[in-house]
């Protein structure tokens, strides 16, 4: 098994600072540009796993690019260039304290608390009679909080523009952007037979200017379900075969885990690792129709190191 990346500690020229995320290590480069390693941690009801998954930061960073590219006629974004297969160098932005959340299908978060009994979410209404993994008539935008530790938070449009987290005006813009970026990545995922099911979308500004930050349509801020047999499946009642995370908090919930006070994280065995490392590939392929090529394990923080030295010796 290849050797996953769990933590980096760089020190680049003109750094000001550095933010470890869940699963991303971010670096400021003189409050001009960030550097964003995409590590192999994987997190799960806002914990971080013990073991790192190979080739999960390869996949994240690499996919997210593609969307960037692909979506970049919508809303700017935040991506200059990616020097490393897990590395992308961006534009330093201030970030809204909120996610967008949009979901077009009763699944995950929204089916748990539609089960327990709850008719609205983020003060949203949902239709009765629904039944799990159903399409919504319209997606719908459940944003929440944005937690440096702990849980993010569901939040209303109307407590967000209360609390003046975002302005009115930009909360509007941000919603207009949310929509048509699920709607582009709706059409992408069905041309290569995938339903995109859910997802969440960052914003920042910088100079008066909204731009789409962090990563997009990846496994670890999505749900894909195959569309081939969605519906079948769907009448019977049975699970949706889906490309995405769930499968991970699954697999923790059966070990008696869901990041509870008390709870024992369970030991991830090297052939579950595996499994999830060829999920993330299996992703990958099928989300961007191209072969995933498998980068060089060995010494790979050292070339981190001078691809990303490289890059910043040009923008610098």
């Amino acid at each position: 098994m290849a050797q996953a990346v769990i933590k980096t500690d760089f020190k680049f020229q003109k750094q000001e600072g550095s933010y470890n995320g869940k699963v991303r290590d971010v670096y400021n480069i003189n409050n001009e540009y960030l550097v964003m390693v995409v590590s192999d941690r994987i997190s799960a009801f806002d914990v971080v796993l013990p073991k790192g998954i190979p080739f999960k930061g390869q996949v994240l960073n690499q996919i997210a690019e593609k969307f960037l590219d692909a979506t970049a006629d919508i809303v700017p974004n935040w991506k200059i260039a990616v020097p490393d297969p897990m590395v992308t160098i961006g534009h330093f932005v201030n970030p809204y304290p909120v996610e967008m959340v949009v979901r077009g299908y009763l699944t995950g978060h929204a089916w748990r608390e539609y089960k327990a009994g709850k008719r609205e979410i983020c003060g949203v209404p949902m239709p009765e009679g629904m039944k799990e993994h159903q399409r919504f008539p319209e997606p719908i935008i459940t944003p929440t909080t944005k937690a440096h530790e702990g849980h993010d938070e569901d939040i209303s449009r109307e407590e967000i523009i209360k609390q003046g987290l975002v302005s009115k005006e930009e909360y509007e813009k941000l919603e207009e952007y949310t929509l048509a970026l699920f709607k582009r990545g709706t059409e992408i995922a069905e041309k290569m037979g995938l339903i995109l099911v859910d997802t969440k979308y960052e914003f920042g500004t910088k100079n008066g200017q909204i731009y789409l930050i962090d990563e997009i349509h990846t496994p670890d801020s999505s749900r894909y379900f195959y569309l081939d047999g969605y519906q079948e499946r769907l009448d019977k009642g049975e699970n949706q075969k889906q490309l995405s995370k769930e499968f991970v908090r699954e697999w923790l919930i059966e070990n008696n885990f869901q990041g509870k006070e008390g709870e024992q994280m369970p030991d991830m065995p090297e052939e579950f690792i595996t499994q999830v490392s060829n999920r993330y590939i299996e992703l990958f392929e099928k989300i961007t129709g191209d072969n995933f090529e498998k980068t060089e394990a060995q010494q790979t923080i050292n070339r981190i190191e001078e691809n990303v030295n490289n890059k910043l010796n040009e923008l610098l």
